[in-house]
């Protein structure tokens, strides 16, 4: 079994660390970009999304109650783990609205009600949450009652109601973290290792994968709209 609990605050060190862990090592699960482990370019996107990750966290120190909130699922056995956490930004201007960032559950505990249970708590102080998935995902998250509203490049837009929300949540700029020199020598790295020709494919299959994403969600949001 599990608890859960809801942080406006950075979590503690050792809590933080295991969420970044997840993070990393379940990058194809909750990346829009999806890459598998077999692509060179996987450790640069596991950087990435590490960072903006521990950007989130870190912003929770601010006095702003618009910033990144976050719910754990602790072991109830040993509250020191993480089974699974989900990261939400609140909307500024709209008090009933929000955006799942990230979820992740822990490999061993998937499959027991932990992310429903999350989602819940997110709804129940949030009612109006929107997330963005990739056309595989969108029958999970249907049956935990949210609904189709459009394609949005490789991913499906889903909302708990049938428009979208007009509030603004606060993203994180990624530019900065693509263009930053620890980017740079990962990236100067993986050419070395695996060469020119090897990176220059491995782009390629990231962007074949992209346009492949982008047809399944436009295609699944056609059918869902002529199912209605």
């Amino acid at each position: 079994m599990f608890t859960l609990v809801h942080l406006n605050t950075p979590p503690p060190e050792s809590l933080k660390a295991q969420v970044l862990q997840m993070v990393v090592d379940y990058l194809s699960d909750i990346s829009p970009v999806s890459l598998r482990p077999s692509n060179p370019l996987y450790q640069l996107y596991q950087y990435v999304i590490g960072y903006e990750m521990h950007l989130y966290l870190q912003a929770m120190d601010s006095a702003s109650d618009t910033t990144a909130q976050l719910i754990l699922a602790l072991d109830d056995l040993d509250p020191s783990q993480v089974l699974g956490f989900a990261l939400y930004l609140p909307a500024k201007d709209y008090p009933e609205a929000c955006t799942l960032a990230y979820m992740a559950v822990h490999a061993s505990q998937r499959r027991q009600g932990v992310a429903r249970a999350m989602l819940g708590k997110i709804i129940t102080r949030r009612p109006h949450a929107e997330l963005a998935c990739v056309a595989s995902k969108v029958p999970y998250f249907e049956a935990m009652g949210f609904k189709v509203l459009a394609a949005r490049g490789p991913q499906v837009l889903m909302s708990t109601r049938s428009r979208g929300s007009d509030g603004m949540v606060a993203v994180q700029d990624l530019a900065p973290i693509y263009q930053s020199e620890e980017v740079r020598q990962i990236h100067t790295y993986l050419l070395k290792q695996h060469g020119k020709k090897a990176m220059s494919e491995a782009e390629k299959q990231r962007d074949r994968q992209l346009d492949q994403m982008a047809q399944h969600a436009q295609a699944l949001v056609r059918e869902r709209f002529s199912i209605n």
